[in-house]
């Protein structure tokens, strides 16, 4: 993976979590900066473990689909690609303000998390350094979610869903340049 790649992959698999580090901003009347990076670095950290597990999983039935693999890369990042531009598209329901725990936090950095796994395990199929691409990505969620949960108060929701739109249209690219370098497309 090209470090453009790597870099586009980073930001994408960080989209989620910054939409939803916005609507955690929005919650806060005048987030702090301290507060906005404990928020970014616990989406950051979970986001980073994520794709270490499914590339794990990945790497463990890599034998059974080696002539297919580039296909299986493809496909779930498509799936997960379409799933992020449709979460974007969606109307968002207002949200009833809450308060923040960091249970809830751990919770919902986890599930905007549940993606990165399975790219990960697409990830176990191509020759990936999967610390590198972990780390890229823990930083970008990271530096992002701490954006988003500043912004937050100011944004709120106009902003989030474009940024999983985004996400999810670079995912479906590196998809497409996995299949290409795979199947030799294009030399």
């Amino acid at each position: 993976m090209t470090p453009v790649a790597l870099l586009f992959l980073a930001v994408s698999m960080s989209a989620d979590a910054f939409a939803a580090s916005i609507s955690k901003g929005a919650e806060l009347s005048k987030p702090r900066f301290r507060h906005a990076l404990g928020i970014g670095l616990v989406f950051g950290i979970i986001e980073a473990m994520t794709p270490v597990l499914g590339w794990v999983a990945g790497k463990a039935s890599q034998q059974y689909v080696e002539a297919w693999d580039h296909w299986v890369a493809f496909t779930l990042l498509s799936i997960i690609g379409l799933h992020m531009m449709h979460e974007g598209l969606k109307k968002e329901e207002k949200v009833a303000h809450r308060k923040q725990t960091l249970w809830l936090l751990i919770l919902t950095a986890t599930a905007t998390s549940l993606d990165a796994m399975a790219v990960g395990a697409s990830l176990a199929f191509i020759d990936v350094n999967i610390i590198t691409t972990s780390l890229a990505i823990g930083l970008a969620t990271t530096v992002m979610a701490s954006m988003g949960t500043l912004l937050g108060h100011k944004l709120g929701k106009y902003v989030g869903h474009w940024a999983e739109l985004v996400g999810g249209v670079v995912l479906i690219g590196i998809g497409v340049m996995v299949v290409v370098e795979h199947t030799g497309i294009i030399h």
